[in-house]
């Protein structure tokens, strides 16, 4: 259910602003995406697993926060990540 390291590193390489950043919003946002699409198969085949739930509920508001942190200082930023990101804002 985790990222796996390679894959971790390949997301922060991918949407990083700068070379070492790892803590930018879109860095943070591509994090949490991959991990909510993990857990969103998971809770596919446990649809009882209410703990699992719970962990994917608050990360997708921590997410939904960054994203909201994100439009307000900068929108064009927040459009290119939304959109290479795939997500429906």
């Amino acid at each position: 259910m985790s990222i796996t390291a390679e894959r971790r590193q390949a997301l922060i390489q991918e949407y990083a602003t700068s070379p070492g950043d790892t803590g930018s919003p879109e860095v943070q946002v591509a994090l949490l995406s991959e991990r909510i699409n993990n857990l969103t198969e998971h809770q596919k085949a446990h649809n009882k697993d209410f703990h699992s739930r719970r962990g994917l509920m608050m990360m997708v508001g921590t997410r939904r926060s960054l994203l909201a942190y994100l439009k307000k200082k900068s929108n064009a930023r927040y459009t290119t990540l939304i959109a290479r990101l795939g997500l429906r804002r």
